[in-house]
């Protein structure tokens, strides 16, 4: 609803998650919370590495005009905006369960939006359908993270979990069509608040 923004609902999460812990749930004590937060700045420490590196990324794709290049090898292939959408959500998928989401955003944005921009996407209709992507790779192997943990919580293996979520799968990529092809399915929310024009 736009009451704050996305690094603001992080911290307010966090205090949230913290105050059930401490005062409700009684599962973590004062004496534990160095340690968490060490735990937690390891991992601010490994994602703000991968931003800088994919900053520096980005700025050289930027400098070899890999962008331009892209774009026009993609618009070569089809002028059909179906199937240049198909091929970024392929390459998107590829991509997502082989990267963390951070640093895949911060690479192929500059590269895949100036195309989706020329086949009359908005920036929002844009992002929405690439973080969607990417959450997809984020839950299937090999590097799928979410994955990862889930198989660590559940006290099973992947090859246990992959044949369960074949369903799940099928309904993401179902779910994934529907916000590349029908705009007015990505951006009606957003709309409604008066978020975006």
């Amino acid at each position: 609803g736009g009451v704050f923004t996305a690094t603001e609902a992080g911290a307010i999460a966090v205090i949230y998650a913290l105050s059930l812990s401490m005062f409700v749930y009684r599962e973590i004590t004062v004496a534990q919370l160095p340690d968490i937060l060490v735990k937690a700045t390891e991992t601010t420490a490994i994602v703000m590495l991968l931003v800088g590196t994919s900053i520096a990324m980005s700025w050289l794709l930027a400098f070899e005009n890999v962008p331009v290049t892209v774009s026009e090898a993609l618009l070569s292939i089809s002028d059909n905006p179906l199937i240049l959408l198909l091929l970024i959500n392929l390459a998107l998928l590829v991509v997502g369960s082989f990267m963390d989401m951070t640093p895949a955003v911060l690479i192929f944005t500059p590269i895949f939006l100036p195309v989706a921009v020329q086949l009359g996407m908005s920036p929002l209709h844009f992002g929405i359908m690439m973080v969607l992507n990417l959450s997809i790779g984020l839950c299937t192997p090999p590097v799928g993270s979410v994955l990862f943990v889930s198989c660590a919580v559940a006290k099973t293996s992947i090859e246990k979990m992959i044949k369960p979520l074949m369903p799940m799968y099928a309904a993401m990529i179902v779910a994934l069509a529907l916000v590349t092809y029908v705009p007015a399915f990505s951006e009606a929310l957003p709309r409604f608040f008066g978020l975006y024009e």
